[in-house]
């Protein structure tokens, strides 16, 4: 079989992988209700296992970023496909509680490490000239795509099947891509690296000032964003329920169209960054974002109908200044650091990661455990006081001009 040569053809091929190696990511938040009741957990315990993917993430994700300065990333990227694949058959055949599934998606945490930014790795690696900004805009934006095909593919296959054969189905999916790319995509030989620094050597990145206002802030922001793509498919439950709505648009759906508006919000922000720049901007967002956390929780008593809608608007806003913090981070790297740079601001996005839900299923349980709008308020309110700490790390950039 041809490798893959063709600028759009490999922009494409890499986009699809990624959707694929997604597809995993969200499927146990898409089905959390069911695993609550199935396996009685508390909220706490939920969010021990929406969390730990994140912390799996972020201890694979310091190495495996780095190594790509010094290896191609191609192999690193089939590896982390190969362990997703493997986690998500693991938790398809032998999950039967906490602690079989928390060893199973750590796990998945790690893989989902070795696919997501080594990916861009080996798209830029093969990928040059004036429109290579563009090619990375389409993967970055593909993560949300990714996403809503969780949310999609777990809640669709859920409702005709079980909740094992979800698992089956990211499983085959991740191995699929883990294939695609070991078959159409030739190995290359990254560009030589001053290879005396020390691997993890991340000091030059946490002494810069700038840098670390944009990681810090993407850090709370990947608090709320994860926190509630974690528990948002649980809480529209609850509303459904709650106000004993129909299924003519289940929370599964719903999560996966807010994640799908999640990707025009990242463009959006993105552009309003380069008019109105990018501290202001960003500021400007995580407040409303903030404010409009402290008050979704207490929408569940309203008709679902209603709460579906503003709980796409919220995600509209929760996404808003994601981009905007990447590319602060990445105009900000000092020279030579860029690997480096964006380890470090995975490093402090996924441990929001990990944070975020755990500390929202904690929350929910002492406030009601879910069963109260009250319970929901003051969880989704957690969220909103993380995010809220963003604009004082943005204080930090006032040094250069952005």
């Amino acid at each position: 079989m041809p490798r893959v040569t063709t600028p759009i053809i490999l922009i494409i091929l890499m986009c699809f992988c990624e959707v694929l190696t997604t597809l995993d990511a969200f499927a146990f938040a898409s089905l959390l209700p069911k695993f609550g009741e199935l396996w009685t957990l508390s909220a706490t315990e939920l969010g021990w296992i929406s969390g730990i993917f994140f912390a799996g993430y972020t201890l694979a994700v310091p190495v495996l970023v780095s190594l790509t300065d010094r290896v191609d990333a191609r192999p690193i990227y089939m590896a982390g496909a190969g362990t997703v694949a493997l986690s998500a058959l693991g938790f398809a055949f032998f999950a039967d509680g906490f602690w079989t599934a928390m060893i199973c998606r750590f796990f998945a945490g790690i893989g989902f490490a070795g696919t997501y930014m080594p990916g861009l790795r080996v798209l830029i690696d093969r990928y040059e000239g004036p429109n290579q900004p563009r090619a990375i805009a389409a993967y970055t934006g593909c993560f949300s795509l990714g996403v809503a095909s969780s949310y999609f593919v777990a809640g669709t296959v859920e409702q005709f099947f079980d909740w094992r054969f979800v698992f089956l189905t990211t499983g085959v999916a991740a191995a699929l891509g883990m294939i695609l790319i070991g078959i159409l995509l030739r190995p290359v030989t990254p560009p030589p690296v001053d290879r005396s620094a020390h691997l993890l050597d991340f000091r030059p990145v946490l002494r810069n000032r700038v840098v670390m206002g944009y990681v810090l802030g993407y850090g709370v922001h990947a608090w709320e964003l994860l926190g509630f793509r974690a528990w948002v498919v649980a809480f529209l439950v609850f509303s459904a329920r709650s106000s004993e709505a129909g299924s003519w648009f289940t929370p599964t759906h719903a999560a996966a169209m807010g994640a799908i508006f999640a990707v025009f919000a990242s463009m959006c922000g993105g552009e309003l960054a380069v008019r109105f720049g990018r501290r202001r901007v960003i500021t400007t967002i995580m407040l409303i974002s903030a404010a409009m956390a402290f008050g979704i929780g207490f929408s569940a008593q309203l008709p679902y109908g209603w709460v579906v809608f503003l709980t796409i608007v919220y995600i509209f806003a929760v996404q808003g200044e994601s981009a905007a913090l990447t590319t602060g981070t990445v105009q900000a790297a000092p020279e030579g650091r860029q690997g480096a740079t964006l380890a470090v601001h995975s490093i402090s996005g996924f441990t929001g990661g990990f944070f975020g839900p755990l500390v929202f299923g904690m929350v929910l349980d002492h406030a009601g455990g879910g069963h109260t709008v009250e319970s929901w308020g003051v969880a989704f309110a957690s969220l909103g006081a993380a995010v809220a700490m963003g604009p004082l790390f943005l204080a930090m950039t006032k040094t250069r001009t952005q």
